[in-house]
């Protein structure tokens, strides 16, 4: 079971590196990798081209101009072969070489005549020694009703079979924020696809995402999030949203008493 990983990136040479070297780390599975740059006019593109031939052909990679990161995301998506995609950010990394692994062994972990669609996990994000845990985010106890509660599984732990955004439709351009959450709607509450949870954490993210920067991204992301739920038939408003910001409290607490 091949899969197909994708990094939407743009400026991104101070952080880059780490998010490859995480993929190169990868051990027992096969992994076919795609950067998609935003024709960055940074160090990103010497990067690319000093990496590449350390994935033997399983590096590809493009650099243009393009309409923001879910474009990207959809390029990427557009050029993968694998049977399951996912997205690692150029932030990001691998919680540890046997990550991938382990996605792979959830896929295969239906029962005879079942088939499952899509994994989640956890992540966690980390202080500047890439070490230290500010925040756990887990999807453990998450299930697809709660979409409509402004509560979605940690999008970087997510891994979808590649066939269905063919079924489904990719990440739609419209919204600046909240496309991952508009099209785990669509896949996971309206399709309801087949899941398994993954229980241990994925992936290691810095601090101070594009939907934590500031008063202004909270507006627009709890927006978008009203929006993806009333456009896919489910009611949505402001005040159903402000119950996640209580447990999310938690997320930051809990890492400081040694508890996930």
């Amino acid at each position: 079971m091949k899969i197909s990983l994708i990094t939407a990136c743009y400026n991104s040479a101070g952080t880059i590196r780490t998010a490859i070297e995480s993929v190169l780390s990868q051990k027992g599975v096969d992994v076919e990798y795609i950067v998609v740059d935003g024709a960055s006019t940074d160090d990103s593109i010497a990067i690319f081209k000093e990496y590449e031939p350390c994935f033997n052909g399983l590096m590809r990679w493009i650099s243009e101009s393009d309409a923001g990161m879910y474009d990207a995301i959809n390029k990427g998506i557009k050029m993968a072969t694998g049977d399951i995609v996912g997205i690692l950010n150029a932030d990001d990394m691998f919680e540890s070489e046997n990550t991938l692994a382990h996605v792979v062994e959830a896929f295969s972990s239906g029962g005879v005549g079942e088939r499952v669609d899509c994994v989640y996990a956890d992540i966690r994000f980390v202080k500047d020694d890439l070490q230290t845990t500010s925040r756990y985010y887990s999807a453990k106890h998450w299930k697809p009703w709660m979409l409509q509660w402004g509560k979605m599984p940690p999008h970087p732990s997510v891994y979808i079979r590649r066939e269905l955004f063919d079924q489904y439709g990719l990440y739609k351009l419209g919204y600046d924020i909240a496309a991952d959450y508009e099209l785990l709607i669509r896949y996971l509450r309206m399709a309801k696809l087949n899941t398994r949870y993954l229980n241990e954490c994925l992936v290691r993210m810095r601090m101070g995402g594009k939907s934590t920067r500031g008063w202004k991204s909270f507006k627009t992301l709890n927006r978008e999030i009203v929006r993806g739920n009333l456009e896919n038939g489910y009611f949505c408003c402001f005040p159903m949203l402000l119950p996640k910001y209580f447990f999310k409290v938690f997320e930051f607490i809990l890492p400081r008493l040694g508890i996930k």
